[in-house]
């Protein structure tokens, strides 16, 4: 697999649902994923997670927002919020969370608040 990294400038990219891509994403910005990755995601502001979107890795960002699929680790330094269509297997570190009625999370929580994301992204 092939290492990909994205970076941002505060702005909100875009994975479209028709991408498929597998590497490392890194984003200094919001990222809104709507397609498939294969790795770990890292982004300093927020994530939303799309319905059509599947990640395999690991998560981390400031906020999470997750309407598709994760299989991994989310670890969020403020909030990670489960929409009801969601499904994540794998745990969840976040000082918040929210998870709406319908949705499947298969794993521990911790909310130890311990979050620190920024010093994450490089």
């Amino acid at each position: 697999m092939g290492k990909k990294e994205s970076f941002s400038t505060g702005e909100i990219s875009i994975l479209s649902a028709d991408v498929v891509l597998e590497g490392k994403i890194k984003s200094n910005g919001s990222l809104r994923i709507d397609g498939t990755v294969k790795g770990d995601v890292e982004v300093k502001e927020s994530l939303t997670i799309g319905e059509t979107a599947k990640i395999t890795g690991d998560v981390k960002a400031q906020n999470v927002t997750l309407s598709g699929t994760i299989e991994g680790t989310v670890t969020a330094g403020e909030k990670v919020v489960l929409e009801s269509s969601s499904r994540l297997s794998g745990d969840i570190v976040a000082k918040r969370l929210k998870i709406s009625e319908g949705a499947v999370f298969d794993g521990k929580s911790s909310m130890s608040g311990n979050g620190q994301i920024s010093e994450h992204i490089k």
